[in-house]
């Protein structure tokens, strides 16, 4: 006998070219995910085949219930693993109905910083290790702890970091090292500011223990993971690769975090 889920989510792209398209956005919070669905006619290959779209942003708490309207740009495309055949999950970011980006769109800025021509030509690279729990289905309990047991006070919170490596074209090349330090101590000179932007609650994770550097403590060094910054022993013998910023928290925003680190080092 078919579930629901299997007669909601049946792939009809043999029989009809129109497809289902969701339309994903960051809501009032800035860390939860809201959605919608429409039917457009298929086949879609870019976002920019997609209509803009609006919203009630007074119902997600990005904006005031007698001007409500909050307007959906398309901006990149996925194959939708939940509805599969031909229908699509589409990331959007939001603007006002005047085109001005809302305060919790955060990627406007960072596309404005990563098209700049010295941006775009050193060819950014991340890799980002966001740290987080699994937690039981239907339960508030993590998963592998046994129910009724008694774990430990909270804390501490050094399992909630999101590690950023990063690498710009100069730095994987020969001589590259010399450009890693150099954007080093660029990011040292701004380090308030980039803790300021770099996850909520993060002073209960940069205590100077459990393989974190003291919040208000700046320092690098190679192979070291009680520092704010990580160089590998590979980079350093080899003279060029990449460095890790390890003070980005968990709950941060990848969109905040990547664009700053590439304004700080390259554009300042």
């Amino acid at each position: 006998m078919a579930s629901l889920a299997d007669l909601v989510n049946l792939d009809l792209s043999d029989c009809t070219d129109k497809i289902i398209v969701e339309y994903l956005w960051i809501g009032g919070s800035g860390i939860d995910i809201r959605s919608k669905a429409r039917t457009v006619n298929g086949p879609i290959t870019d976002a920019s085949q997609l209509p803009k779209w609006n919203y009630d942003g007074s119902s997600t708490g990005q904006a005031p219930g007698e001007d409500s309207e909050v307007i959906l740009y398309p901006q990149a495309i996925f194959k939708d693993p939940f509805r599969r055949g031909d229908n699509l999950l589409v990331m959007c970011d939001c603007y006002t109905p005047q085109g001005v980006p809302i305060p919790t769109n955060k990627r406007h800025n960072a596309a404005k910083i990563f098209n700049t021509p010295k941006v775009a030509a050193e060819e950014t690279w991340y890799g980002i290790e966001q740290e987080y729990t699994l937690l039981q289905k239907d339960v508030n309990w993590p998963l592998g702890w046994p129910i009724g047991g008694y774990p430990g006070p909270q804390g501490p919170y050094y399992c909630a970091g999101a590690h950023t490596n990063y690498s710009t074209k100069s730095m994987r090349e020969a001589g590259g090292y010399g450009v890693i330090k150099t954007a080093i101590e660029k990011l040292g000179k701004r380090h308030a500011q980039h803790i300021a932007a770099y996850g909520e609650g993060n002073e209960r994770r940069l205590t100077g223990h459990h393989e974190t550097a003291d919040i208000n403590t700046f320092k690098w060094g190679v192979a070291d993971r009680g520092a704010s910054i990580r160089v590998g022993r590979d980079t350093e013998k080899d003279g060029k690769g990449y460095f890790e910023d390890r003070r980005p928290a968990s709950n941060m925003d990848p969109y905040v975090v990547t664009s700053m680190i590439a304004e700080t080092t390259l554009l300042l």
